[in-house]
This record gives structure tokens, sequence and C-alpha cells, in this order.
């Protein structure tokens, strides 16, 4: 459950930087995942195990709709982490930007939570 909205968390942050175009993706003291840091890490964790639970299915040969079934649980986790992080996005960078004055950073920040979301939601 995530410690700052109350909301269950099933995601953990990928590991990787932001994008190059991201303007450092949010340019204060810390991101807006990092209250929930700890809990997307746990996530990505068992995302990998369940990766990992995958090949070896595959390597195993056992039946397809059994890895159909993992796979399909695989790609729901992921897209809880990308939900909680556009969600997080949204509360911290875009509203902290609006919240600055600036109209420029604002609507900069709110054009690249729109493209990401439309990256979501193309995947």
């Amino acid at each position: 459950m995530s410690e700052r909205t109350g909301r269950a968390v099933d995601a953990e942050t990928p590991a990787g930087s932001p994008s190059e175009g991201s303007a450092d993706a949010c340019e204060h003291a810390h991101h807006g995942y990092m209250g929930d840091k700890d809990a997307y890490l746990r996530r990505m964790r068992r995302i990998e195990g369940q990766a990992r639970g995958i090949t070896r299915m595959i390597d195993e040969e056992q039946y397809c709709i059994d890895i159909l079934t993992q796979v399909t649980a695989l790609t729901r986790a992921l897209q809880t982490v990308a939900t909680g992080l556009v969600e997080d996005h949204l509360r911290h960078c875009v509203m902290d930007a609006a919240r600055s004055g600036n109209d420029g950073e604002a609507a900069a920040k709110l054009a690249e939570a729109t493209a990401a979301i439309n990256r979501l939601v193309r995947s």
C-alpha cells in the first residue's frame, strides 16, 4: 500500500534513467515515486521472478496456455508499475510545475506526461 496515496501499489520502479528529452523527468529534490520506492522495487523483483518462471516453463516445455496465463499476469504487473509511475509523475512533477507559475514548464511537463501515456496506450 502506498504510504502517500493510500492505494495498493502492485508496482515498483523500473531500473534505468529518464528518457533523453525528459528535462530530467522531475527537477526537484526527488522524483514523485520516491515515497513508494521500496514498494516499486519489491514489485519489480517479483516481476523479474515471474519472467524467470516463464523462461523455465518454456524450457520445461509446459503447456502453452499455462505459459500464456503467466505472460498475461506479467503484462498486467508491468502495466500496474507504469500506471503508478504516471500517477506519481502527474501528482508531483506536473503539479509542481503548474504551481510554480511557470506556464512554459507546466506545459512542457503536461506534454511529456501526455506523450508517456500515449506510449503506454500503444504498447
